[in-house]
């Protein structure tokens, strides 16, 4: 009996110790489901084995404790509650070039829209607009004069006021001789034209096409009751004359009272501009500001520079050519040569129409030859000479901002595009070289870092490329 007392508590204990096996590695295999550390083997297994011992020697084995069963993962019971994984965050999920992307559109809607405004108000206050921007026009051709007056000792004031009184006078009588050639040449022209329409009359029967007497004489008729017709309209264009020629009087008093404080006070402005950027961009924009001044009294120095040998040599060429009206047509191309490419090209279309009428087309084709071949000689030889590289804009953005300057403000704003795309240029160069050299000197960049998933993966990133270094 003893021996099978012994027999029976030894299997006794093999089997608690069975069964207390099994619920330790169902312990650890619910813990590995629930991210939980295992249930410890050695506790379960200790009472056992003293009790295996215990009955070798000859000692009544004791009841082997039951193992409590362990509650399913999720019920009050359980010492470690299942984490619940909740949806990964949004921001983490896109890709980092649509957040990117996406940033950038939104800053260009901004952009986009706030220069929509811009443009409107520029619009309501055309006038004033076009007029300071003549004013700095003509004050970047004046200032040097004023400076060389300094330097001969007159005080400022009186520099200035010699410096404007002589360049408004000066264009003053220029604009009084364009007018004063027009009036005195208008009757010998209005003659020529009618004498050249003849000639084109003439020319039209004779010519292969079989044109009638009839159906020019119908053109004729049909082109005097048009005009008729809209006597009306013609009328109010007239009265919308006035209008522009008493704004365009405005618009020349403002460009004149502007011209003068800027170059009377000129630097105090210019502080006080300062003084309405933030702090932390204030340096660079002061480095900004004198190099976009120099651009531009660079570009309108050479401009008139370029414009005055233009106007000599077409104006001697048609000349000699005996087309009437030579003085003011060569004023016209030097004023039309401010507007770049289209002017070159008005002014000179006008100059061979006039030799057509009044000359005859072989007078024509010689104007045309002369305008040609000064226009080739100013694009390939004379602009890259005088305006140099600091001034130079692409041919399409030229033809760009004259366009758009043309739609916005008319020929005002064609002549003020390519001076303002050109400074514009020069700011952005600089600035851009400028945030370069900052940050070479360790500086910090001026805004707010990244924030968000941006920042983490910018973070890692960065911390790739440092393990990789």
């Amino acid at each position: 009996m003893a021996k099978r007392a012994g027999w029976l508590g030894r299997l006794g204990n093999r089997l608690s110790r069975m069964e207390a096996q099994l619920q330790a590695r169902r312990a650890e295999v619910e813990a590995e489901t629930i991210d939980a550390a295992p249930v410890p083997v050695a506790a379960a297994v200790a009472a056992p084995t003293g009790a295996g011992a215990g009955a070798a020697a000859g000692t009544p084995a004791a009841p082997a404790p039951t193992p409590e069963p362990t509650a399913p993962a999720g019920q009050p019971g359980h010492p470690h509650p299942p984490v619940v994984r909740g949806r990964p965050d949004p921001v983490s999920v896109v890709p980092w070039g649509m957040r990117v992307a996406a940033e950038v559109s939104w800053r260009l809607l901004l952009l986009a829209g706030m220069l929509w405004v811009v443009m409107k108000v520029i619009s309501e206050v055309r006038l004033v607009v076009l007029a300071f921007a003549a004013a700095l026009l003509v004050t970047a051709l004046l200032q040097p004069f004023v400076v060389r007056l300094r330097r001969l000792g007159l005080p400022r004031g009186l520099a200035t006021a010699v410096t404007a009184i002589l360049g408004f006078v000066v264009i003053g009588l220029v604009g009084w001789f364009v007018v004063w050639q027009v009036m005195e040449n208008l009757d010998d022209l209005s003659a020529r034209v009618r004498d050249g329409i003849n000639e084109l009359k003439l020319w039209a029967l004779d010519s292969p096409f079989h044109v009638t007497e009839k159906q020019i004489n119908d053109i004729a008729k049909n082109l005097s009751e048009t005009i008729g017709t809209n006597t009306e309209q013609i009328t109010s264009a007239g009265l919308q004359g006035v209008t522009v020629l008493v704004e365009v009087l405005t618009g020349i008093l403002l460009a004149m009272f502007s011209t003068l404080f800027l170059l009377y006070d000129g630097k105090r402005i210019w502080t006080w501009v300062q003084g309405l950027v933030p702090a932390a961009a204030r340096p660079g924009v002061a480095g900004a500001g004198p190099r976009a001044w120099r651009t531009l009294t660079a570009y309108v120095r050479g401009t008139v520079l370029v414009a005055l040998i233009d106007a000599i040599f077409i104006g001697l060429g048609i000349y000699f050519l005996k087309v009437p009206m030579a003085v003011p047509l060569a004023v016209f191309i030097f004023l039309f040569a401010f507007i770049p490419l289209v002017g070159a090209v008005v002014s000179g279309a006008l100059a061979v129409v006039v030799a057509l009428v009044t000359q005859g087309p072989w007078t024509a084709l010689m104007v045309l030859a002369v305008v040609l071949a000064v226009q080739q000689i100013e694009g390939h030889v004379l602009q890259p000479f005088i305006l140099g590289r600091a001034v130079r804009v692409h041919p399409l953005a030229v033809v760009l901002s004259v366009a758009a300057g043309g739609m916005v403000a008319g020929i005002g704003g064609a002549v003020v595009a390519v001076p303002l795309v050109a400074v514009t240029n020069t700011v952005v160069v600089y600035l851009r070289a400028y945030s370069r050299e900052q940050l070479l000197h360790g500086a910090a960049a001026i805004g707010p870092g990244p924030h968000g998933s941006t920042a983490f993966e910018q973070a890692a990133r960065e911390a790739g490329r440092d393990q990789r270094a």
